[in-house]
Parts: structure tokens; C-alpha cells; sequence
């Protein structure tokens, strides 16, 4: 889409993702194995031929940046093809990035003299899969100046996480409120409301006229004042519209098997995974023989930064069940269940990880047992030690514990028995 322009706000500071986002920003975050979050909106972009992207960055964001040059180098700025990480500049004044609408209002200087006729504003932060084409070309239809993508969510995981829109009969929006404790449904679904995905399309002077409204974060402050002054705002419903048709890798009788699928499910999964609880059920939609999420697919890849590892190996009767294991692990006479392991982890001899998700590089020693954590990078969990059996011993010994008791250890430290 050669006149579709997609900005990527990847500057998330990502608090109720502490203690993850200690040293990298919310984008950055490990997910499902051997991805990052930010790895999913580029991915969409890619697989919907929008190839010209710009992902502003701010906190901690040399991780970030340096994954994006690594992995995503598969564009030629000679063919107008890019992915550029753009730094907040102070561009405007002494202020870094306020808010969602002041990034790219101080950023308005990286359209001037192109031939955009739309902009795609997305978070870099979500996981889903989308085809933006549909968008495009709902929004080209109905002659939108501004189009706001919307997903259906059960109004208790809303309540108070989630921006939802408020519409009358036909489907327009009438208003919008972030993050309400008592969310209002649309007419005729009464179980579910409408949750702003912070996917907005524009033209490029709409864009520009809605970053003159006062106010910086687009949730809080421009969206529901622009639903009240202007008449071209469209909703786009996500859960019923975007359909991605895929190629599944199945299992059958011993054969592999390649079966054309058009999965409602699969199309209309979307999380925000704002918190440690909401990261941790979202990488377990990713196990399972029947996913809720399905990343074995041929025609929507979701591409990442991979680190040259040998094949992993399981070991001297080392067991793997129900679980994602990515390159360069050993599981040596240890067990792993419904787990997500990260490149280059060991478990080792009567070691047992159940439930759990482990990043990059850490090593957990014989005997050691871990149940429903988080194991950030490069720590290591000693012979014997227990981790998410105890709260208290698991909080003395520095771990984060989330409302609904997942432990998080953090990056780069050495458990062991006291």
C-alpha cells in the first residue's frame, strides 16, 4: 500500500509490567518463546503490504532499537521500503513525549513533502493478528476522515484496563471513556463492550487538524473530543470484520497436514498485555493442541531477531509436555510442562517447570521446581529452590508477586537455597 504510512508508538514506559520493564521498554518485552511484543504489529504491517514504518521510541529503548535493526532488516530504502526507529528529539521544546497524540504531534515534520494519503497509528504493544488492508479499505468506502478500530471484550476484563466506545444503533460512536469501572455495552450485546484497540487511521489532514485539538494522549484526551465536534468517524469492528484466511500445520495419523482455514477465533484474538497477569495468560493462549492463538501458520508469519542457536535437545530422560520450546535449549533429565521456554535455557536433572514462562538464557538447577513465574533473562535458579510455591519466601528472595500470584523474577539475579 504504497500511500498508507503506519506509525508504531513504542515508547511505553510499561509500569504494571514491573519488574520486566525495569530495563527495557513495554515493546521490547519477551513474548511466546522467541519474539517481542513489538515483533506483532511489524509482522501485521509486513503480511498487509504496509512497508513504509516508522516506530517512535523513548524509554529504555536501546533494546528495542537494536532488536528492530537486527531482525527486521528485510526492506530496501531504495525501493521506498523502510523501518525506522525514531528517538524523541525534543523537537518541539524541552518536553520528551507527553502523551500518544504529542509523540506524533512532534513528529508531523516526517510527513511533510510525501505522498501519504492515509496514516495507520498502532501500539506496539498488542497481540493480534490483522489484516490492516480491510481497514484501509473500509475507511477509503466510507469516506472517513479518522477510523477507530474496536474489538468486543467481555465487560469484565474491560472494567477499568480497557478505553471503550460508546455507539448508538448504527454503530456510530457517540462517545468514549477510558478505562471506566462500569463500561457501557452497544445495543443488542449486552455481555460485551467495545475496547478501543489504540489503532487509529487517518488521512493525512485529518491527522494533522486532530493533533491542533489541545490534550496529548488520544485516549484520554483528543478521541472524546473529537467524537463530539466531528462527523466523520467511523468504528471499524474488528471482531467481525477482519478475517484472515491461513494456512494451518496440523497432525493426523502419524502425517503432517496442511489444511485452508478462515478461524473466527484465530482472526479476532486481540490482548493488550498490560500487566504481568495479562502477559502470562496471553503466552498461555499460545499452548495447547488447539490454541487460542495459532503461530503455525504458512501464510501470516510473525517474524522476530534470531540468535544462531544449534537445535534444542531433551536428555537423559528429560521430558517436555504440552509446552513451546525455542532453539539452543537442554532439558537434561529435567521436566518441563505447559511451559514457554526462551532461547538458550538449561534445566537440568530433576528440575521441574510447570506453567511457567522462562526467557532467555537462564539456567535452573537440579531439583529446582518452578510453578505459574516469570523467569526474566539470565538468572539462575539454584539446586532445591522452590519458585511460586511460597509468596513470602519468593518476595524475600526479590521476586514480584502479581494480583493473581505469578512469580516474577527478575532479570539477572542467583536464587538460591538461604
Amino acid at each position: 500500500m504504497e500511500e498508507v504510512l503506519a506509525i508504531v508508538l513504542a515508547g511505553g514506559i510499561g509500569t504494571r509490567l514491573q519488574p520486566l520493564t525495569k530495563i527495557r521498554s513495554k515493546p521490547a518485552v519477551p513474548f511466546a518463546g522467541k519474539y517481542r511484543l513489538i515483533d506483532f504489529p511489524l509482522s501485521n504491517c509486513i503480511n498487509s503490504g504496509i512497508r513504509k514504518i516508522y516506530v517512535l521510541v523513548q524509554y529504555r529503548s536501546w533494546s528495542l532499537q537494536r532488536h528492530v535493526q537486527e531482525g527486521w532488516g528485510i526492506s530496501s530504502s531504495h525501493l521506498g521500503e523502510y523501518i525506522y526507529c525514531i528517538p524523541a528529539q525534543q523537537k518541539m521544546g524541552e518536553e520528551w513525549y507527553r502523551g500518544t497524540a504529542d509523540a506524533i504531534r512532534q513528529n508531523l515534520d516526517l510527513l511533510r513533502g510525501k505522498n501519504y494519503r492515509n496514516v495507520l497509528v498502532l501500539s506496539g504493544d498488542h497481540i493480534y493478528k490483522m489484516n490492516y488492508q480491510l481497514m484501509v479499505d473500509f475507511h477509503r468506502s466510507v469516506n472517513a476522515g479518522i477510523t477507530l478500530s474496536a474489538t468486543r471484550v467481555p465487560r469484565n476484563m474491560a472494567a477499568g484496563k480497557l478505553g471503550v466506545f460508546e455507539v448508538d444503533r448504527d454503530f456510530k460512536a457517540i462517545g468514549f471513556m477510558e478505562k471506566p469501572d462500569q463500561p457501557k455495552c452497544p445495543p443488542g450485546d449486552p455481555e460485551n463492550c467495545l475496547a478501543s484497540m489504540g489503532i487509529y487511521m487517518f488521512n493525512v489532514d485529518s491527522l494533522t487538524e486532530t493533533l491542533e485539538v489541545a490534550g496529548d494522549d488520544f485516549g484520554k484526551d483528543i478521541i472524546p473530543s473529537l467524537l463530539q465536534k466531528r462527523s466523520d468517524i467511523y468504528l471499524y469492528d474488528f471482531t467481525e470484520k477482519n478475517r484472515i484466511e491461513d494456512i494451518i500445520i496440523q497432525v493426523e495419523n502419524g502425517r503432517r497436514k496442511k489444511i485452508l482455514v478462515n478461524k473466527t477465533r484465530d482472526s479476532s484474538y486481540w490482548r493488550d498485555v498490560g500487566s504481568i497477569d495479562s502477559l502470562y495468560e496471553a503466552n498461555m493462549d499460545m499452548i495447547g493442541i488447539d490454541p487460542l492463538f495459532n503461530l503455525y501458520t504458512e501464510k501470516w508469519p510473525f517474524r522476530t531477531h534470531q540468535r544462531s542457536f544449534p537445535p534444542s535437545k531433551c536428555i537423559i530422560g528429560g521430558r517436555v509436555l504440552e509446552s513451546m520450546v525455542s532453539d539452543g535449549c537442554i532439558v537434561s533429565g529435567g521436566t518441563v510442562n505447559r511451559s514457554i521456554l526462551s532461547p538458550g535455557v538449561i534445566v537440568e536433572k530433576d528440575a521441574v517447570v510447570e506453567d511457567s514462562i522462562v526467557f532467555d538464557d537462564v539456567i535452573i538447577e537440579p531439583g529446582a521446581r518452578i510453578r505459574r513465574a516469570i523467569i526474566d533473562k539470565e538468572s539462575i535458579i539454584r539446586a532445591g529452590v522452590a519458585i511460586g510455591y511460597d509468596a513470602v519466601a519468593d518476595r524475600a528472595r526479590g521476586c514480584t508477586i502479581s494480583e493473581r500470584g505469578i512469580a516474577v523474577v527478575p532479570r539477572g539475579i542467583d536464587i538460591a537455597l538461604s
